[in-house]
């Protein structure tokens, strides 16, 4: 087909590696192999097609380190690899496609520090490296990305302060800079970003005054939230700032150091021996991933991911059906099992107990109930997302005939269900 101009295949189940054949559509402009379940490597064979301009390979199995023949692809504007496993560096010739538009390399496994080069991207509106391992500093020249409207560097090592040339970045729109390291202040040069609509600076280590001009005043709490030492505007749940510490007389610290601090050292002291002799047991496991909890970041899982994890919710992954909604089993892109809790939404009854039922398992834990891996919520649809047990339900090992439990091993799971539930 060598006269083809576009080619599709988005949304498939389609496996297998990428045939070097695509190399013979010399006339091809536009491949979209997206949300498949392709595997193998970015080969080599597609920098060798000359007239593409739009490359979609997103939502994939594919796996490996990207070849250095991508600067190669001088015709590219958009590159969209996202939701893969790619590993390795980013190849420092992808920083040469000065006329490049778009690019997504988000929810990979990439490496490695973020070159000075990135400025060479004169053209760029979209540039989404978030969900990776990039460990580096954010490079000044990145503020000579001025046509660069949507910038996310989420959820990866960046550490750091954030450079105040930002603010000449003009056409800004959205900046997503959450989950890093980054410390320091937070500029005020960014207040002159007219266009600015959404910013996310939470999970960092960011300290100093909230700027309170521009765009600012249209942002929330929630694009500061988990920081060291914010300050500002009351409405952004942060103190005040300002210093109003009142000094202390010579006398008074003296005492303080002498008589007050070691009485309530010792006091923490002994609480906190208290404390850790009575969770002794409870120090042995990890507690890294709080699920639903509000104390840590919880894992997103779109509306999406679950219609193409469960096949568009099918009967075949219909694990079974009750006066709650349905239960159905799936597998997401990284192969995590999963099974989708769909709740009936036709009264507004059923739709309290779906609140109910989140705010009570987000708070449970114990090795025989099933972990509660996320939610996803709308006006029109709410489910549960948990951990597929591929052995059955309890019903099904307490009460069917197919299955050989004793009396005394069904007495023990009920009891131990029933401890947690009390516990907590």
């Amino acid at each position: 087909m060598s006269n083809l101009l576009g080619f599709s295949l988005i949304g498939n189940n389609i496996s297998g590696i990428i045939p070097g054949t695509f190399k013979g559509l010399q006339k091809l402009q536009v491949l979209n192999l997206g949300y498949n379940g392709l595997q193998g490597s970015f080969i080599k064979e597609l920098c060798e097609m000359e007239s593409l301009s739009e490359l979609y390979l997103d939502h994939n199995s594919l796996s490996g380190s990207l070849p250095s023949c991508l600067g190669n692809m001088t015709f590219l504007r958009t590159l969209n690899i996202g939701y893969n496993i790619f590993t390795s560096k980013i190849p420092s010739s992808l920083w040469s496609l000065k006329d490049i538009l778009k690019i997504n390399l988000s929810s990979n496994a990439f490496i490695g520090n973020l070159p000075s080069e990135i400025g060479n991207l004169r053209a760029i509106v979209l540039l989404d490296l978030s969900k990776n391992h990039i460990s580096s500093k954010i490079p000044t020249t990145i503020t000579f990305l001025k046509t660069l409207q949507n910038l996310s560097f989420a959820h990866n090592q960046f550490y750091g302060p954030i450079p105040t040339s930002l603010g000449d970045m003009v056409s800004l729109i959205s900046l997503d800079l959450s989950q890093n390291m980054l410390t320091g202040v937070i500029p005020k040069s960014l207040t002159s970003l007219l266009y600015l609509q959404n910013i996310n600076f939470s999970y960092n280590s960011l300290q100093g005054e909230i700027p309170d001009g521009g765009p600012f005043k249209n942002f929330t709490s929630q694009s500061f939230m988990h920081n060291e030492a914010l300050c500002g505007n009351p409405r952004l749940q942060v103190p005040p700032c300002g210093g109003k510490h009142v000094k202390k007389s010579s006398t008074t610290k003296k005492l303080l150091m002498k008589c007050i601090l070691p009485i309530v050292l010792s006091t923490i002291l002994v609480v906190a021996s208290i404390i850790l002799l009575k969770h002794k047991r409870k120090k042995a496991k990890n507690n890294l991933e709080r699920g639903l909890s509000t104390l840590g970041a919880p894992r997103r899982i779109s509306y999406y991911e679950l219609v193409q994890a469960t096949n568009g919710f099918n009967e075949d992954n219909l694990l079974g059906r009750g006066g709650f909604g349905s239960v159905y089993h799936g597998k997401l892109p990284d192969g995590e099992m999963i099974a989708v809790k769909v709740i009936d939404l036709q009264s507004e009854e059923k739709s309290r107990t779906f609140d109910a039922e989140c705010n009570a398992m987000r708070n449970l834990r114990h090795r025989n109930l099933v972990k509660i891996i996320s939610s996803c919520s709308n006006l029109d649809f709410k489910s549960l997302v948990m951990e597929f047990m591929p052995n059955g339900s309890v019903d099904k090992w307490l009460y069917s005939n197919n299955y050989c439990l004793n009396f005394m091993q069904r007495l023990n799971i009920m009891i131990d269900v029933a401890s947690a539930l009390e516990r907590e």
